[in-house]
């Protein structure tokens, strides 16, 4: 039970300062005139200010609550290195005891974790979230046990206690670690990339190391070691092998004494992309669908398009001058010998021999072919004719025969079952909504190679796609195509079919017809295989660790089989799958627990002096704990302080006036009707 004198005025305040001004006059001049009632004036004046103040006699019956500190456990990825965290779960379960063993104390416990996507320790936010959850008039301090590594620090609540900070570092602890500066998403194929590293050693390191070795691995291939200097930043000029992923592995080995070896190793994937695409059209007489071609590939900025084309053949004497016909001489020569693989993609759209390309020129192409290049035929009907392009040198690596039959008639170009596993045409029903359109004329050729992925007018082979050497040929065999894009009978997917023909003959690895690779979302992958097969065998999946796990594949689409593998740890996984090979790294490319693992006070140095709160080694032993009163340093040898709150609740009040209206009344009158009668008297 406690009591109290509490004031509720019954004016503005200002008004009751004014009402006292007027009352110190009134005695003044009563003084100056030498009234006799002057002081029994005075008490009656200071009774009606009193009680205008509203005073009241106040008893409480109070409830006394304890008093909270809060323990806030670091359970992060770097608090499991060395013996940190038994050093926290020991100190933990001390200060725990010691707390619940005072009068008038409770303990709440805060765990920790990582946080996802890489966020690191969010310590202050887990923190301020169980701060919320209490009334901070009952919050009598804050111990927190961490390394002090931790990410959110400017999220630091304010604390209405002493904030102490028990780190779990020791004296010799040292790490050495391998920090990629700068790392591009993306890079151009043949342009050199500039990427920049640094080895640092941190903490009581070994003197005398001046460099340290460096392996480099891409897509999991044998490593290349250098010797790198310590603590400076080091460029490396890299230029990717290949379009795509490039998973390239950088690491310093492991040295015994270090905290971890998991900031050893940094993995960085770049995609490499190209940065032109030569292609060069050669079109023989000219027809609605050469402009397809034209819009088809100038619609693409990233293409540098070549168009020779024969607009006045050998045989045409009209008598026109050659030297009016063009200011220069078309450089054939340099197209068809010298330049030949620096282009991506050569299109024979309709061409047929006319003398104007002699064999040596068309036997180069063979060999740029097998070479690795590519070469797409768009058939029309001088392809069945006795000057086709096949008859000569392109007859070894055309994938079918012309028969010299030109079918003219309407028929509705289809996707092979074969085709339907090709990602060339694989989903091309999807890509177009409606009927499509028919087809008017197609050349009849038999098959002698390759892969038939679209059939026309009585299923003969329509688009056939081969391998030859190095390098890749595709036969369209029609020169109706341009009707899908003037949406002749409703259209078709002309685009999309033209745009992946030409970029799987590129070698676009999305559209390879066998391969094997991996999406990933966190520390999950997606399996992906790809096969022109009706079934593949399980995919082998070996983890950083080395373990070597075995996973189904189930098929999802016709050609795309798939599986889901969580990964249990962060690093470079290897897939394989019949011959096909692939590699992925899962988690960040630099976790964030590991870029800093030395303990330290400095992040929560602030928050800890702010509160007149201390930091304290956990390896010196668990300190003592004392009260200490609000505002003086909580922190001193070998112990550290809490500030009893003495929080309670009220289970009842009373309230009675001092004043009551009949008191006050009866007061004034008696001063007044006193001090009127002494100087009446006088």
């Amino acid at each position: 039970m406690t009591a109290s004198v509490i004031f509720d005025p019954l004016l503005p305040v200002w008004l009751i300062a004014g009402l006292a001004i007027i009352v110190v006059a009134g005695l003044v001049l009563a003084i100056w005139k030498g009234l006799a009632g002057w002081p029994l004036r005075a008490l009656a004046g200071l009774v009606i200010l009193a009680a205008l103040m509203g005073p009241a006699y106040q008893q409480e019956e109070r409830n006394p609550l304890s008093d909270i500190v809060l323990i806030v456990e670091d359970e992060s990825a770097s608090q499991g290195l060395a013996d940190r965290a038994e050093l926290t779960r020991e100190a933990a379960e001390t200060l725990a005891a010691r707390l619940e063993a005072r009068n008038n104390t409770e303990v709440r416990r805060i765990r920790v974790p990582d946080a996802p996507d890489n966020g690191g320790t969010q310590a202050m936010t887990a923190l301020a979230q169980a701060m919320a959850e209490e009334p901070l008039g009952r919050i009598a301090g804050v111990i927190m046990l961490s390394d002090g590594r931790i990410h959110d620090a400017e999220r630091a609540p304010d604390i209405p206690a002493p904030l102490h900070f028990l780190h779990t570092g020791r004296e010799g602890d040292w790490d050495r670690r391998l920090k990629i500066d700068n790392a591009p998403a993306f890079a151009i194929l043949g342009e050199e990339v500039q990427m920049t590293l640094t080895v640092t050693d941190e903490g009581a390191a070994p003197e005398g190391v001046t460099n340290v070795p460096l392996d480099i691995s891409v897509d999991g291939e044998e490593s290349r070691r250098f010797e790198v200097p310590l603590g400076q930043e080091i460029t490396l000029p890299l230029i990717l092998p290949h379009g795509g992923r490039n998973v390239l592995q950088f690491s310093t080995p492991a040295v015994p004494g270090e905290l971890t070896e998991r900031n050893n190793t940094v993995l960085v994937q770049i995609n490499g992309v190209r940065d032109r695409l030569s292609v060069l059209l050669v079109s023989g007489q000219p027809h609605p669908g050469t402009r397809t071609w034209r819009n088809l590939l100038k619609s693409d900025s990233s293409v540098d398009l070549v168009h020779f084309t024969i607009l006045r053949p050998p045989e045409k004497q009209d008598g026109v001058p050659v030297r009016e016909l063009s200011l220069i001489a078309f450089p054939t020569r340099e197209l068809f010998l010298e330049k030949v693989d620096d282009f991506d993609l050569i299109i024979f759209d309709r061409y047929r021999r006319r003398g104007i390309l002699p064999n040596v020129y068309l036997e180069n192409i063979r060999q740029y072919v097998e070479n690795g290049g590519a070469v797409l035929f768009a058939a029309g009907p001088d392809f069945a004719g006795a000057e086709s392009i096949y008859r000569g040198p392109f007859e070894a690596i055309v994938p079918a025969r012309p028969t010299a039959r030109v079918i003219e008639k309407g028929y509705l170009p289809k996707v092979t079952d074969l085709g339907a596993r090709h990602p060339v045409t694989a989903g091309l029903e999807q890509e177009f909504s409606g009927e499509w359109g028919r087809w008017l004329r197609q050349i009849e050729v038999n098959q002698t190679a390759g892969d038939v992925v679209m059939s026309g007018a009585d299923d003969r082979p329509l688009l056939l796609l081969d391998r030859v050497g190095e390098g890749r040929v595709a036969l369209l065999a029609s020169d109706h195509a341009w009707l899908w894009g003037r949406g002749f009978e409703g259209g078709g997917p002309q685009l999309e079919l033209l745009r992946r023909l030409a970029h799987w003959m590129m070698k676009e690895p999305e559209l390879e017809e066998e391969a094997l690779w991996a999406e990933a979302t966190g520390q999950q992958m997606r399996v992906i295989r790809r096969s022109l097969e009706d079934t593949v065998g399980p995919v082998t999946i070996t983890t950083p660790s080395g373990e070597v796990i075995e996973r189904s594949l189930d098929e999802v689409s016709p050609g795309r089989f798939e599986t889901v593998y969580d990964g249990p740890e962060i690093g470079l996984y290897r897939l394989e799958n019949d011959d096909q090979r692939a590699v992925i790294g899962l988690g960040p490319a630099s976790p964030v627990e590991f870029e800093r693992t030395i303990a330290s006070a400095e992040v929560l140095q602030r928050s800890v002096d702010a509160t007149n709160g201390g930091v304290w080694a956990l390896q010196d032993g668990v300190p003592a704990i004392r009260d200490i009163r609000e505002g003086r340093p909580a922190a001193g040898r070998g112990w550290i302080g809490i500030t009893p709150r003495g929080a309670y609740e009220t289970q009842s009040l009373r309230q009675m006036d001092i004043l009551p209206p009949w008191l006050v009344l009866l007061l004034v009158s008696g001063l007044i009707l006193a001090g009127w009668l002494r100087e009446g008297r006088r």
